[in-house]
């Protein structure tokens, strides 16, 4: 007879964890973890130490800044027991005891989170109303999490309002909304309201730094930024991006490059865009059209290249007005906005952005986007070779009615010893060689206490700001080729030209008043008024 053997059951392999993308599993599950909203954390921190909760809280914000995720974190902190079981609400949930846990992975009986995108009728509220009579099965809260509220149609709102007003006491509201504006203001008054923000950049890379740490992947801080700013303040758009960068990556182990990330998104190299926007500058037509056709060929949206020179022109004219630098930001590419800021005007970077703007527009929709590029770059090159208004104002007051005037030659340099003969001719100079927004600053703010060129002594009881003291400074050396001192006295100082243009017009009004005529028109026409240019007063 033969043997025979109990095999028993079969053993069946253990089925590997489904994987979970960074953006689940990274999710804060502390308000630690939860960056660039500080503010928002302070304020509830204070509420719940000194117990003062509000029936009702609406978190609102742009996507992926934690809005959701700060609901839940809000129910842990309402109901937390501690490790021991005999904790109460704080602002620091310990994530071991049976209620954080049953948040944390959404299971907890007396949390109810409710999509108001499929349940936006007054049907859906009015089970929410009647299940908030009942008090918590075991928590300390009844807590409805409604994500995306704007979603409730009108009359689910107005079946809301009495419960939310005065909702029974172990019953809290948490609302999350991209789209504020459509909430009815009945339901705001009734809500406190935490507007989350858009994280910083440097934030969200050093987030993602600690992220790629964890999951054993090298990234090149260059790459991080890329993402970061691709990500536009959402930790959740960052987080996907990061997901699909590693993929990207492959298993080569050369790990998250800027390179590939570029390519991924089909982002315009910084680098390229510099030599581009140089090429503009420098009027190099064929240079420009060379370096977008490359760029293009590599895959890069035309788009894409005229917005990020629109970036450029932003980040120069921040540079100028000595805005703050982005951390984010490369060496290099700071060093080239300094540099340009130097060197470009005001009312030449506005050409520019005007310019870029509306070639952007064009590109946008047009049936040919390389070739729109192509056009808008060529008219950016030939525009800056255009006059100014002032100068082509000028130009055209001199020309003679009989022909056409021939193309101006290239105006020599005034000679060091012309001066304006006073303050009011040199702001009619300034305003004549173009700076149009300087003459009208001085025209409207200055008061004179000594014109002596090439010195100005400005009064300092309506002081001038720094930059514009520089950038008269500048002007006038360009103009008269030779430096000039300006400072402030602290005395009062003659009026401006504009109070003594108004004053002068006051004055010939007056004057025109004061005659029989008028005094005898005015005497027979009580009712009429007397126009003057660029005013209309009653007489």
């Amino acid at each position: 007879m033969a043997d025979s053997f109990d095999l028993g059951e079969p053993v069946q392999p253990a089925k590997p964890e489904a994987y979970r993308v960074l953006a689940r599993k990274y999710r804060p599950q502390t308000f630690a973890q939860l960056i660039g909203q500080d503010a928002m954390v302070t304020t509830l921190g204070n509420a719940i130490a000194r117990d003062r909760l509000a029936h009702a809280f609406l978190m609102t914000g742009v996507r992926g800044v934690g809005k959701t995720s700060t609901a839940r974190l809000i129910a842990k902190a309402l109901n937390c027991i501690g490790p021991d079981g005999q904790g109460g609400p704080t602002i620091d949930p310990c994530g071991v005891c049976e209620p954080c846990r049953a948040i944390a992975e959404g299971r907890h009986i007396d949390v109810i989170e409710m999509d108001a995108a499929s349940h936006t009728g007054v049907d859906d509220v009015r089970e929410i109303i009647d299940a908030s009579r009942y008090a918590a099965v075991s928590a300390r809260f009844k807590i409805y999490i409604v994500d995306e509220v704007h979603m409730l149609s009108k009359n689910a709102f107005n079946a809301l309002l009495k419960t939310l007003e005065e909702p029974p006491a172990h019953v809290k509201f948490l609302f999350a909304t991209t789209e504020v504006n459509k909430v009815p203001i009945t339901v705001l008054s009734r809500c406190q309201r935490f507007d989350l923000r858009r994280i910083p950049a440097d934030k969200l890379a050093k987030h993602f730094a600690e992220v790629c740490e964890k999951e054993g992947v090298v990234a090149e801080p260059e790459a991080l930024a890329l993402i970061a700013r691709a990500a536009e303040g959402s930790a959740r758009d960052g987080l996907s991006i990061l997901d699909q960068a590693i993929a990207h990556a492959g298993l080569e182990g050369g790990g998250v490059t800027a390179d590939a990330v570029r390519q991924m998104l089909g982002l315009s190299d910084r680098g390229a865009v510099r030599d581009l926007f140089a090429m503009l500058l420098a009027g190099d037509s064929a240079g420009a059209l060379g370096s977008l056709r490359r760029q293009y060929d590599y895959g890069v949206d035309p788009v894409a290249v005229l917005r990020a020179l629109l970036e450029t022109v932003h980040g120069v004219t921040l540079s100028k007005v000595g805005g703050t630098d982005d951390p984010a930001q490369a060496v290099e590419e700071r060093a080239a906005r300094t540099d340009w800021a130097a060197r470009l005007s005001f009312p030449a970077l506005h050409r520019l952005w005007q310019l870029l703007l509306k070639g952007h527009d064009e590109v946008a929709h047009a049936a040919l986007p390389i070739e729109a590029a192509e056009m808008a770059l060529l008219r950016v090159i030939h525009a800056s070779s255009l006059p100014d208004p002032g100068e082509l104002a000028r130009r055209l007051a001199g020309a003679p009615d009989a022909a056409p005037a021939p193309a101006p030659a290239a105006p020599s340099p005034p000679p060091a010893s012309t001066m304006p003969a006073d303050f009011a001719a040199l702001v009619d100079a300034l305003d004549e060689g173009g700076q149009l927004a300087l003459a009208a600053r001085l025209r409207h703010g200055a008061r004179l206490v000594r014109y002596a060129p090439p010195e100005i002594v400005f009064s300092g009881s309506r002081p001038i700001a720094t930059d514009t003291l520089a950038e008269l400074a500048a002007a006038l050396k360009g103009m008269t080729k030779q430096v000039w001192k300006l400072s402030l006295d602290d005395v009062p100082g003659e009026p401006t030209l504009n109070e003594r243009q108004l004053a002068a017009d006051a004055a010939e009004r007056q004057a025109m008043l004061d005659t029989p005529l008028v005094r005898a028109a005015l005497a027979a026409f009580p009712d009429a008024e007397l126009e003057w240019p660029n005013q209309r007063s009653s007489a």
